[in-house]
């Protein structure tokens, strides 16, 4: 069984659409509109805010040691770490799983 929204991936659709509601948030904070073209980067420094992208990496890997710490019979590391292998995925290119996303952000 798995738990909460911590066992999907963020769709690269979803990440683009938090970025610019936060941008767009960080602005209004500034006073700025995009008519005054300031720069999203200069914004981030005026306010001292870390991207959400980066946001969402570090909360998945405190996730993924939590899972890791905790004993092996417990029910969220049997749902999460431990996945089924012989199940048939369908045609065209396959989902990306949670385990997948989380071993990409410990390369990067």
């Amino acid at each position: 069984m798995l738990y909460g929204a911590e066992c999907w991936p963020t769709k690269r659709r979803h990440v683009q659409q938090l970025s610019v509601a936060e941008m767009r948030m960080l602005r209004w904070f500034c006073g700025h509109t995009r008519r005054d073209r300031v720069q999203n980067e200069v914004i981030r420094d005026r306010v001292g805010v870390a991207p959400i992208e980066e946001k969402l990496t570090q909360h998945r890997l405190r996730w993924f040691g939590h899972v890791q710490r905790r004993p092996p019979e417990a029910p969220v590391r049997n749902g999460v770490l431990e996945r089924v292998d012989n199940v048939k995925r369908g045609r065209g290119r396959p989902k990306l799983t949670w385990d997948e996303l989380v071993k990409r952000d410990l390369k990067d």
